[in-house]
């Protein structure tokens, strides 16, 4: 993301009032927290599609997990799911299900709240 630079003078001095842009993105403040860690997105086809999958968490990323295209498969879900609790109580994290067909695997440090916040009518 770029934003335009106010200021004395313009980019190149060429006197044609040329912007000069920031990048934002490749900017580092003092004090800012860079961790590397990531939401990450994840859809699973098979059993063996979980490998890829949980290694994300070792590296300290959530992971939402979509596991509509295997959702009448209840044998596989079955023992993905199992795979997950063993994978969480392995690296100090938690997994829920927080949607329908979806699934997140939260590292060390990250608990999943399970109660919904909910608005309301006034």
């Amino acid at each position: 993301m770029a934003f335009p630079r106010f200021g004395k003078g313009d980019k190149k001095g060429n006197g044609e009032g040329e912007i000069e842009y920031l990048d934002l993105g490749s900017m580092y403040f003092e004090g800012e927290a860079n961790t590397g860690n990531f939401i990450k997105l994840a859809e699973i086809y098979r059993y063996e599609d979980l490998n890829k999958i949980i290694q994300g968490a070792y590296d300290g990323n959530i992971i939402l997990i979509d596991y509509s295209p295997i959702a009448n498969d209840h044998e596989s879900l079955r023992r993905i799911t199992s795979e997950l609790k063993a994978v969480a109580r392995d690296i100090n994290g938690d997994v829920a299900a927080i949607d329908n067909n979806v699934l997140i695997l939260a590292p060390n440090g990250i608990k999943i709240d399970r109660s919904k916040i909910k608005g309301g009518f006034s």
